[in-house]
Formats: C-alpha cells, structure tokens, sequence
C-alpha cells in the first residue's frame, strides 16, 4: 500500500516499444508509489490510434488524472521523453517532476539526420523480418525477465515514421523552458547519440541536474534496472510532497 503523500508516477516508453518496457521499474516502485505505464498512439494495446503529439499528450494526461493524486512525476524515455517534453509544455498543471531518459539531444537540423536516415528505412523493412531481429536483440542482451513484457507486447514499426517525422525539427535544449517543474536527466553512459545536448538541456532549466547510469547505453533501464529505478525512487522523494 503506497502512503497517502506518495508521488504518482506516469511511465513514458519509447519507439517501438510499449508500456512493458517499464516492467521492471513498475513491479519495483508499485508499492512504494502509485504508478502507471502508458502505451502511446499507434503503440501496444493502441497499436490501431494514428500517431500524433497531441494525443499522446492527451494520454499522459488521462493516465495523471488516473491516479487520483494530482500533478505527477512523468518518466519519458526516448520518444517518450520528447513527448512528454510536449506535455510539459501544454499540461504544467499536472507535472510535479519530469525524468527524461535517452531524450537530451537535439532534433534539430544536422543532429535529426540519423533519426530521418532510420525513419526512411524502416518501412522497406517487412515488419516481421525488423520483430524477429528485435527479439533476437534484446534476448541476446538482456535477461529474459527484463524484456519479456516488451517482447510478448510486439512492437510499432509502422507508427515509427509518423512519430519521428512530427518530433524532428520541434525539440532542443530551448523546449525546457516551457518545463514548470524540477528534471532529472538520466541518461546511459554510453549513450552517445542520445546524450548529445544533456549539457544543454541541463544548462536551459534552473532545477534541472545530469545523473549517468554507468556503462549503460541508449536503453539504460534494461541495461540496469536496479540503478535506473533507484534513480527514479531519488528523484521523486526529492519531490514536494502532495498536499
């Protein structure tokens, strides 16, 4: 049973992936924290819902209210981490605290062209040839208890064009500006791509620190799922309590 004074926590997960991607970090703060891990539009239970920010806007919002405790501290990975960027700016009412994770790079002119280089290739790809690679992937890295969720809920490769070619050009270090609330950027060490701007991101918020998960990479809650929740439990005690 959570406390009364709990932070709510809204899981955030990013391309291709579900709600299950938070499996491990779910079953450890549960019952610590009221939590909830969202599938985004075109994604998971969703996989049918056309992409756009706006809706998965509306979804992270809907999952806040779900909890019943008011303004909630939003943990967005990846895509998810863009988009909850956008919530941020069109819901501070309801963010206590914002975690991005592999989400602190620019989206910007020539820092965008790997992201538009696999967003073309992806769909000449047959979707079951790019699900079996993806399985064979994260069974070969990771332990089975940690993406079993994420594997048996399939992946949104068709949705990936959609939601790439509506966050290229729309995200940098400027979009925290726009963030009512204290952030935590948690990033794999080793996540170069994704890591590129966290100074930047950093330097544009007043309450915003830089925390590594080390030897992690761009998918540092499989990579360690321990430090990555431990993380998370930190922050959100660093949190105002809810009233």
């Amino acid at each position: 049973m959570t406390a009364a004074d709990a932070v709510p926590i809204v899981f955030v997960h990013g391309t291709r992936f579900s709600a299950g991607q938070w499996s491990m970090q779910v079953a450890a703060l549960g019952d610590e924290f009221p939590v909830v891990a969202v599938d985004l539009p075109g994604h998971g239970k969703r996989s049918a819902q056309p992409w756009s920010l706006s809706t998965a806007t509306e979804i992270i919002a809907s999952a806040v209210d779900s909890l019943n405790r008011g303004p909630a501290l939003v943990v967005g990975h990846s895509l998810g981490g863009y988009a909850a960027l956008e919530f941020a700016r069109r819901c501070p009412e309801q963010l206590l605290g914002l975690v991005l994770a592999g989400a602190s790079a620019s989206t910007r002119g020539l820092r965008a062209t790997p992201y538009r280089w696999v967003a073309r290739l992806v769909p000449r790809i047959p979707a079951d040839r790019l699900a079996r690679w993806n399985d064979r992937l994260l069974r070969r890295l990771y332990p089975w208890e940690v993406v079993e969720a994420t594997v048996r809920s399939g992946y949104a490769f068709h949705t990936l064009p959609a939601a790439w070619d509506e966050v290229l050009g729309r995200f940098d270090a400027g979009a925290m500006r726009y963030v009512k609330a204290p952030v935590l950027i948690l990033n794999g060490e080793k996540d170069a791509l994704f890591r590129a701007e966290e100074a930047d991101f950093a330097r544009a918020h007043p309450q915003a620190r830089v925390e590594l998960i080390p030897r992690a990479r761009h998918l540092a809650n499989f990579d360690d799922p321990d430090a990555f929740t431990d993380a998370i439990r930190r922050f959100a005690h660093q949190l105002p309590a809810i009233s």
